[in-house]
């Protein structure tokens, strides 16, 4: 039998991170037994499913690569087979038709309360043969086993018996026809048939009566897997509506697909003591009995470790085209600056993403406005100026502007002058960036070319002048 697994998200907000994290861990369990990877988009709740929604699913699974063998199926193309499984279940005395009132469901619920019970539907149309009454449009419930257990030997949590005493005879289809979750969820994994599910483990209490369904279908059961939930870092669940879970804002913040998804694979899996994984690895690698069964939360600054190691190493040709994205939404012209290849060979050794590195290096490309005062008044004393000065007569009869040749000018004016480089560093990156964090000033210098480098170096010399009254 071929392993078949799917990834199964509501359109009704963004993607979080909770979600990718569980189809991640479907993909690899899929890829890990050479089996198939299904994409349902789950969009039956049509008052909250927009398809702005569905692109963002669509977009994040594109973003982190995480290729689907079959979809996206649709369920709101599938109500023609989800009404004829209701029927096959009315006809088989499966499931019946219900015609209470919400009066009268409140009035069950209050009455069970009152009993010390579960405030629940009690059965009432279960097998009754009154009239129907004129006037309500019946839903049609699922009639649950009055007794038994069922079973579940989940891969993750273990062995979970529910008694079908604790279940109450649930709703498949609404009053205007439109069919229930629990319902279509099953009709689904039956008819594509889906071998493994892998969830998170708040859908383990829905498992009971998912079971009980596929079971008077007479339908083999799947493998069930539910796996934790992640927590943010306030040790409370995700939600679609925290926009700092979205998973397409980690892309707009400058991560890495494959620090994210190092990232997520590590958060409730592991192996040994092995933090970095390639894809290749974690297909390699993967298995379902070493998943915690335990929450685990989001932690920014081990995304932001691995996310530097995988900046490192990428190539400067893919960062080029990230860089120059985030530039535009900048409006940071690229015509008069350094090559962008250039620029982050020295930028990625020293940034955390690379929206950071477009933060970094806008003074390469846009002149800044005014010096900040307080850098101003600790870096541009009098003390300074000559040494600017000696500065810009090298710099001016420099024929051949590198990083070698930059440094050998530096290095000889900090002899001449008897002060330590960063003495000079400090007060020179601040008269050619603006800022007091840049690279290396070799390496500032030489990316900024020599002609603006000239130009702002004479600019904080015209400012000390006239600071101090020369």
């Amino acid at each position: 039998m071929i392993v078949r697994t799917r990834f199964a998200p509501s359109p009704t907000g963004s993607l979080h991170v909770g979600g990718i994290r569980t189809a991640l861990f479907s993909w690899l369990y899929a890829k890990h037994n050479d089996g198939e990877f299904i994409l349902r988009i789950e969009d039956t709740d049509q008052a909250r499913s927009t398809n702005e929604a569905i692109k963002i699913i669509l977009d994040g699974m594109s973003w982190l690569n995480l290729d689907y063998d079959e979809g996206p199926h649709f369920q709101t193309k599938r109500s023609d087979r989800y009404n004829e499984v209701i029927q096959q279940l009315l006809e088989s005395g499966d499931a019946y038709y219900c015609y209470c009132t919400k009066k009268e469901l409140d009035l069950m619920r209050e009455d069970a309360l009152k009993q010390g019970k579960k405030p629940r539907y009690n059965g009432f149309w279960r097998d009754r043969n009154t009239p129907i009454p004129k006037g309500i449009d019946p839903v049609v419930r699922f009639k649950t086993p009055l007794d038994g257990s069922v079973e579940i030997n989940d891969l993750v949590q273990g062995k979970v018996v529910f008694q079908n005493t604790e279940l109450d005879d649930l709703i498949i289809a609404r009053a205007d026809g439109t069919s229930t979750y629990n319902l279509t969820v099953v009709v689904d994994d039956m008819d594509m048939r889906i071998t493994d599910v892998i969830r998170g483990d708040d859908h383990l209490n829905n498992t009971p009566r998912q079971v009980n369904i596929l079971d008077a279908l007479g339908v083999s059961l799947p493998n069930y897997a539910h796996i934790p939930m992640i927590l943010g870092v306030d040790g409370k669940k995700l939600s679609k509506r925290d926009a700092a879970s979205s998973v397409l804002k980690y892309r707009d913040n400058g991560y890495l697909p494959e620090a994210l998804l190092n990232y997520l694979v590590r958060l409730g899996w592991s192996k040994g003591d092995q933090e970095i994984f390639s894809v290749e690895e974690m297909i390699s690698n993967f298995d379902l009995k070493n998943v915690n069964k335990s929450a685990g939360s989001i932690n920014p600054k081990k995304l932001l470790w691995l996310n530097q190691h995988y900046l490192k190493k990428s190539d400067n040709k893919l960062l080029a085209n990230m860089l120059e994205i985030l530039f535009a939404e900048m409006s940071v012209s690229m015509n008069f600056g350094p090559n962008l290849e250039d620029l982050i060979e020295v930028q990625k050794q020293r940034t955390d993403t690379v929206k950071d590195m477009a933060k970094e290096s806008i003074f390469f490309y846009k002149d800044f406005g005014q010096y900040d005062i307080k850098l101003a008044e600790k870096y541009f004393r009098p003390t300074i100026l000559e040494v600017f000065k000696n500065l810009y007569e090298e710099f001016t009869i420099n024929d051949n502007w590198n990083n070698e040749s930059i440094k050998s000018i530096i290095d000889r004016l900090t002899g001449k002058f008897d002060i330590k480089i960063s003495k000079l560093a400090q007060p020179l990156r601040v008269a050619v960036t603006g800022t007091n964090i840049s690279p290396s000033i070799n390496d500032t210098l030489c990316l900024l070319g020599q002609e603006k480098s000239l130009d702002r170096l004479m600019r904080a010399i015209k400012y000390i002048e006239n600071h101090y009254s020369y």
